[in-house]
């Protein structure tokens, strides 16, 4: 199916009666298609699109599906919901692929992808997408859905980034390097508001959006084995650099010393509505929140740009996300799953104004219209994922520990590293 086709599909959801009707017939909690279909294919997915609360997103991710079931007659796809338990689905969807009983058909979080490569569980899907769609991906995405044969075993339909966002009237030009980021905060500062903030507390969004800095600089986390390496050699100058940034930023004021107690982007959100800070470090969706809860003049006031790095061309930003993948070998379920992918990155993408990962798209659907995708599709050319390995969580956690010690003024950069390094390698020993 083309991007036209994908198109068509998202313009057929206007012809809602008839599709209604069908929508009716053909799904059911556990079902997509006639019950007699001659063929069937298992579907694990999350609860957020086809089976969501909000009754607008069911209603037109059934008529995305009746459409897609009616143009493959013959085939009927046994849906199989995933729990809100991320971390271990996806370690039962493994195991329960290893022993013959997994689902041929799957979403998968895009941190966990790596491993479901390593362990040589996804179907090539490569015959099913175009060279010109596959170029397209931001080089994040295809380096995360290529295999080591080169082909493409996944789709990453949707994905997500951190920037920074900054009040005009206070920090009209977006800072480009880190220096200038300080230097915008500490003019905010004298305005009497904090400078910058950014989550440092006890909790997985700190590590993340940190790690930016981190990898900015080209530092590796873990080697092509997985093993921990953050902390030796080249990457350990690299991460002290990281860590020592957020350290100045706090030292001079710029940042509050209270950002070791934010660990909620909401957080963010309230002090950026109250009036009470500059600029702050968030996710891209924080944009749509700001337009919704505050009044629009305020919310005029605030911009988005890159994230700001050591120098202007090194840049990286974190990102996040879901694919799609086939867990057959059966070559007509794996373009099956291909087909259901289709529906996800575009149509899917537009309803939900969820990120697409390739850069057409930005262009393809009005939705993504506006200056700020502009900057989140420019952004995303230097985006990160968290390495699917299983250490990671460790090493997210030590992180945490590691920022919290460093800002408050418990320990030095290079004895909190030491500490962090010592924890994970301890726990890297034990996997």
């Amino acid at each position: 199916m083309t991007l036209a086709r994908t198109s068509l599909v998202l313009a057929l959801l206007a012809t809602a009666a008839p599709a209604v009707v069908h929508a009716q017939d053909l799904i059911t909690r556990n079902r997509v298609g006639p019950a007699d279909a001659e063929n069937a294919l298992t579907f694990r997915l999350t609860a957020f699109d086809l089976y969501s609360a909000d009754q607008a997103t069911a209603e037109a991710f059934e008529k995305m599906f009746t459409d897609f079931i009616l143009a493959n007659p013959g085939w009927r796809i046994d849906t199989q919901l995933q729990t809100g338990a991320i971390a271990q689905e996806q370690a039962r969807i493994i195991e329960q692929t290893r022993a013959g009983r997994g689902p041929d058909c799957a979403m998968i979080d895009s941190s966990q992808l790596a491993t479901f490569k390593e362990a040589g569980l996804l179907a090539p899907m490569t015959p099913f997408f175009s060279q010109e769609e596959i170029d397209d991906l931001f080089p994040f995405v295809r380096d995360g859905v290529t295999d080591e044969n080169g082909d493409i075993v996944a789709l990453w339909w949707f994905t997500d980034l951190r920037v920074l966002y900054r009040d005009k009237s206070l920090v009209p030009d977006a800072p480009q390097i880190w220096s200038e980021l300080q230097d915008a905060a500490l003019a905010a500062v004298e305005q009497g508001r904090e400078g910058v903030l950014f989550n440092a507390g006890r909790d997985e969004a700190s590590a993340f959006d940190w790690l930016a800095h981190f990898w900015a600089q080209g530092g590796e986390l873990v080697d092509e084995e997985g093993r921990p390496v953050f902390f030796e050699d080249e990457n350990r100058e690299k991460f002290l650099t990281a860590v020592q940034f957020y350290a100045d930023l706090v030292e001079s004021g710029a940042a509050p010393r209270r950002v070791t107690a934010l660990s909620s982007y909401d957080d963010l959100l309230a002090s950026a509505a109250a009036g009470s800070t500059g600029m702050f470090i968030g996710g891209n969706w924080m944009y749509g929140q700001i337009q919704n809860t505050m009044p629009p003049e305020q919310a005029a006031n605030w911009a988005v740009s890159e994230l700001p790095g050591p120098t202007e061309d090194a840049r990286a930003t974190g990102t996040g996300g879901w694919t799609i993948a086939a867990l057959t070998d059966d070559p007509a379920k794996v373009e099956i799953c291909a087909g259901i992918a289709r529906l996800y990155a575009g149509p899917g993408n537009a309803f939900q104004r969820l990120l697409p990962t390739s850069a057409s798209l930005y262009e393809a659907y009005e939705e993504f219209a506006g200056p700020e995708f502009e900057v989140f599709a420019g952004a995303l050319q230097n985006g990160r994922a968290r390495p699917g390995v299983p250490i990671y969580p460790e090493i997210s956690s030590q992180i945490q520990i590691l920022l919290g010690n460093v800002l408050s003024g418990a320990a030095t950069p290079e004895a909190a590293l030491d500490a962090a390094a010592a924890e994970v390698m301890a726990a890297f020993e034990r996997l």
